[in-house]
């Protein structure tokens, strides 16, 4: 025990260290705070060809596709669907419209991502006249003036991409638990103004809702460029931004259908990915998982270690660096409609997030790595 105080001390003042850095030095992510705004006037409204992705996604792709077709636009706006390999009817439930197209994706070519590689196949079908590219996901409905704005955005400020984290489903136990701080967490690893500071190189974007301007995708390669990647959006945006500006917020209105019941489908959505963002390095998920438990675990535990045994310095550190935690996380359980009581829960969520980093290793190691619908990646 004459050991075990000094280390939690230890920790606890590491703890409140790193916080303090988090909230004063790394761009305000917590403030959440970076929102599209309203569309002006242009005077030409350039012409967009929406592409969707689309594999087994006929519960949502009409409403989604819908949502499109009901855009305030003032421009032209074509819509292309890539069924990919779908079973369900996934191209059916599409629906139908002049601005419509439904294309059936051909065979996974190799050293592609399903979705990347259904996005290829509806880049190349649009028209040559379109000036920006959307490329959103089957699951999202968008709000009315969400095109408007996104086109404004990126014709007023000069960007090459502008892009949505589209609110996220947020109604189930599970749901109200979790995503606030998966959007927390994504925040903090790529600082949405750090984004969109010309100056840095920070780049990332939500794959969900991408506005991208297709020249600017072009010199970059295409996205045949990052055609193996599977956290395939910041990869795009790291690829544009070294050309352009580019720009990255939040979204009250335009938002997601996919919803998370069980604690199992918000843990494989994170699986999915989490390793890759790690670089499949072990070193790496070592230092994550002790960072998760240093930042998360360790304030209330020092606070109330230090409160009953009467360790009066321990208390305090532990305390200051628990209030700096529910400082940062209360901007984003706003923004999802959450009660501030819910930061309570943040200690056992970084566990849990920290614990689904581990079983993403596990799977990579084990060779079932990146599954999505019956795709595997590594």
């Amino acid at each position: 025990m004459t050991l075990l105080f000094p280390i939690l001390f230890g920790l606890a003042a590491l703890s409140l260290a790193i916080w303090t850095y988090l909230l004063f030095l790394r761009g305000g992510f917590w403030k959440a705070d970076q929102e599209l705004g309203p569309a002006g006037t242009l005077d030409e409204w350039p012409a967009v060809v929406a592409v969707i992705p689309a594999r087994a996604e006929a519960p949502t792709i009409g409403r989604a596709v819908n949502s499109l077709l009901a855009q305030d636009y003032p421009g032209e706006l074509a819509i292309i669907v890539v069924d990919d390999g779908s079973g369900d009817g996934t191209a059916e439930a599409a629906g139908a419209s002049e601005r419509l197209r439904v294309i059936e994706g051909a065979a996974l070519a190799e050293g592609w991502t399903g979705k990347l590689w259904a996005v290829s196949q509806g880049i190349a079908a649009a028209p040559p006249t379109a000036t920006y590219l959307l490329l959103t996901d089957a699951d999202i409905v968008h709000h009315p003036e969400n095109l408007r704005q996104l086109v404004f955005k990126a014709e007023s400020k000069r960007l090459d991409l502008v892009s949505l984290m589209v609110g996220l489903h947020c109604q189930s136990f599970w749901e109200r638990r979790l995503i606030p701080a998966f959007v927390f967490f994504f925040q903090k690893l790529y600082p949405f103004p750090w984004v969109n500071d010309p100056a840095r190189s920070t780049a990332a974007a939500a794959g969900g809702c991408m506005l991208v301007r297709r020249r600017a995708l072009e010199a970059a390669g295409g996205v045949a460029a990052v055609r193996d990647r599977l956290i395939d959006d910041c990869a795009l945006a790291g690829l544009l931004k070294v050309h352009g500006p580019i720009w990255l917020g939040l979204s009250h209105e335009t938002h997601s259908l996919r919803s998370y019941q069980r604690l199992s489908e918000i843990w494989n959505m994170v699986a999915r990915t989490a390793f890759v963002q790690l670089d499949h390095s072990a070193v790496l998920l070592l230092g994550a998982v002790f960072g998760m438990g240093v930042l998360y675990l360790v304030p209330p535990i020092a606070a109330i270690a230090g409160l009953l045994t009467g360790q009066t310095g321990l208390e305090l550190l532990g305390a200051a660096a628990w209030a700096a935690m529910t400082a940062a996380y209360a901007p984003t359980l706003r923004l999802y409609g959450q009660r501030s009581a819910h930061t309570l829960w943040l200690p056992i969520v970084g566990l849990l997030y920290a614990m689904m980093t581990v079983s993403s290793a596990l799977r990579h190691w084990r060779g079932r790595g990146g599954g999505w619908k019956g795709r595997h990646y590594g």
